[in-house]
């Protein structure tokens, strides 16, 4: 990889390791989809670096992003997820984690997949964008306005349109890498979370 990236990529090394291997690519794994969707909820408010640099103090708080697991939380596991200082101690999204994971189950159990409920909203092939370098990218599209809507029914918080873009762009439901960029001619390649898509239960 080159200067040639997207310039949010060069801010950090961080960033750039996102970028080059996960971001805009195609990901099918539903353990990964879920972890994608808790952590740009827990950005809310706040800039992707910050929840980036705490990906793995949120990996170990909660359980590997184990959906089962989370959806069996009580108040006493929430009460130590607030107190703990590697990730975000905000008491709603922090609520939001259980009753995101449950949501995610009931999708899992409707359509047998969340890959395939989250595919399905493009036919499975992934919108290719073709931003130039300098281009301001959309904070959200018809399409994140209705799957928020349809989240949000289905009982997910923290899913508005504007999260809801920036995670299809971070499973690569849709590809914003500007032209020119490396990552770019890999977009069809699928992420190294990819397993089967009708998997019922996916680990990482």
């Amino acid at each position: 990889m080159t200067d040639r990236r997207c310039a949010w990529a060069l801010s950090s090394e961080v960033m750039a390791a996102y970028h080059d291997t996960e971001w805009g690519r195609p990901a099918h794994d539903d353990q990964h989809l879920f972890e994608m969707l808790l952590l740009e909820g827990a950005q809310a408010g706040l800039s992707w670096s910050t929840v980036l640099n705490k990906r793995e103090n949120y990996r170990r708080a909660l359980d590997g992003f184990d959906p089962e697991i989370i959806a069996s939380y009580d108040q006493s596991r929430l009460a130590d997820l607030l107190a703990n200082n590697g990730i975000i101690r905000n008491r709603l999204k922090i609520a939001s984690t259980v009753k995101n994971a449950r949501a995610f189950l009931g999708i899992r159990e409707a359509f047998g997949s969340f890959d395939t409920y989250l595919w399905d909203w493009v036919k499975g092939t992934p919108i290719v964008n073709h931003p130039a370098p300098g281009d301001p990218l959309p904070g959200s599209t018809d399409l994140s306005d209705r799957i928020a809507k349809d989240l949000k029914r289905r009982g997910f918080t923290f899913v508005g349109t504007t999260i809801v873009y920036a995670y299809l762009q971070a499973v690569g439901v849709v590809d914003d890498h500007v032209d020119g960029c490396p990552a770019k001619s890999r977009q069809s390649r699928p992420s190294a979370h990819r397993t089967h898509r009708h998997s019922h239960r996916l680990t990482t």
